[in-house]
């Protein structure tokens, strides 16, 4: 059933983009959206750097800062690895434009309230040189390559408050460009990520122990110029609702800014939102919309997510990309490489405090404060356990001030 449901998923979202003609359509829409055309568009340099890998942040139109629910993380808020659920290793494929392509692979690990993580992403256009003649000189690749070690850790958690989560990207970028193209064009640059993200409750209107409202902020690509060129340093402020269980939204406000204005001013602002619909279990529907100047682009994806391999596949329509051959797609494959124990923790947390809890009940107070005490042992900033041990020991004061009263009174 759910190899069947991936093809259905997988022919909906190719179907339309493959059998229709929307040249015409592209003409006009393109004339329509000039006068938002941005002039500072394309001063900066590593355009890699802007290209979404795939998976659901760029199923949701990129609107995943304060999502972060998996790998994806590392492009969207680098201190999203101090809370995810599982140990991942991700590998992606991204059909961009024409005959380019932007391969990557993610590994993420999570030690409590420290995440690690590390990737690259590695970005290859084939290029033929003509002479005046029309004869082939050269032929080869140019290429960007993008490496990130992440880092992150979750303050001040415990049961009630999710926590503040703090992490930063390192990052180094080398472009190549062969010298029989173009001498000295070729450099190597580093720039850092910094982010921040926490969850609370807001507008609930489901019952589950996470939380259904995040806020986060990210500023990327700080770092060296490359050649002259500067990085594409940008502010992004998201939020990310869940008003009933099935349904994620979420948007991403970016801010571009240069350290170097008189030289490269930055881009324009732009906005883009997305949604996330849980259809069953394992199959979750995304989709979403970024607006960038004169190039507006929608994006579509189906998640399957089976016992230890998840697969996300996207399709992106915007102004840019080509029907035939069909190009803007791409592939996710993410393993489930565990949890380190964390769910058998908490499933062993959850059964000694309803022991406890029943415990009381039934008047055995000492046993219960035995049973909270043990689930302080597991988890120090477990709170409801260490209340009740309060509440429990000020009851067996009481009870041993009555019968002393009563021993007295005989």
């Amino acid at each position: 059933m759910k190899r069947i449901l991936l093809l259905v998923t997988v022919l909906c979202l190719l179907s339309v983009p493959v059998f229709a003609d929307f040249s015409d359509f592209y003409y006009n829409l393109n004339e329509s959206l000039s006068r938002f055309a941005d002039p500072n568009t394309g001063l900066t340099a590593f355009p890699t750097l802007l290209i979404p890998l795939g998976g659901k942040l760029e199923g949701m139109g990129t609107a995943y800062t304060a999502v972060a629910w998996d790998s994806g993380y590392l492009e969207a808020n680098p201190s999203a690895s101090s809370s995810l659920e599982i140990t991942e290793l991700s590998f992606y494929h991204h059909s961009w434009i024409a005959d380019s392509n932007l391969e990557g692979v993610v590994y993420t690990i999570r030690y409590d309230d420290l995440g690690i993580g590390v990737g690259g992403k590695f970005l290859y256009v084939p290029f033929t040189e003509y002479n005046e003649w029309g004869e082939r000189e050269n032929r080869g690749y140019i290429s960007e390559t993008v490496a990130t070690l992440n880092v992150s850790y979750n303050f001040f958690s415990d049961f009630n408050f999710y926590g503040l989560g703090v992490g930063a990207n390192l990052k180094t970028a080398y472009r190549n460009i062969p010298t029989a193209f173009y001498p000295d064009q070729s450099v190597l640059t580093a720039m850092v990520d910094v982010g921040v993200l926490t969850r609370f409750n807001f507008l609930k209107f489901f019952i589950s122990r996470s939380k259904n409202f995040s806020v986060g902020g990210v500023v990327k690509n700080i770092g060296i110029p490359a050649l002259g060129d500067p990085l594409p340093t940008m502010a992004t402020l998201g939020i990310a609702y869940s008003p009933v269980r099935p349904i994620t939204w979420a948007f991403d406000f970016n801010l571009p800014f240069s350290f170097f204005p008189q030289d490269a001013p930055a881009e324009n602002w732009y906005v883009a939102t997305g949604f996330n619909f849980a259809v069953t279990n394992f199959l979750s529907i995304q989709t979403g919309f970024q607006w960038k100047g004169e190039n507006p682009k929608v994006s579509i994806g189906s998640s399957v997510d089976l016992e230890k391999v998840s697969f996300v596949l996207n399709y992106n329509l915007d102004l840019s990309g080509r029907i035939d051959p069909l190009d803007k797609f791409s592939v996710q494959a993410k393993l489930n490489l565990g949890d380190r124990g964390r769910l058998a923790a908490q499933n062993r947390i959850d059964g000694l405090y309803l022991n406890g809890l029943a415990a009381y009940a039934e008047g055995d107070l000492e046993e219960a404060i035995d049973f909270w005490k043990k689930v302080l042992e597991i988890d120090p900033s477990y709170t409801p356990a260490r209340a009740n041990i309060e509440t429990a020991q000020k009851a067996l004061e009481l009870q041993s001030e009555m019968e002393e009263r009563l021993r007295i009174g005989d």
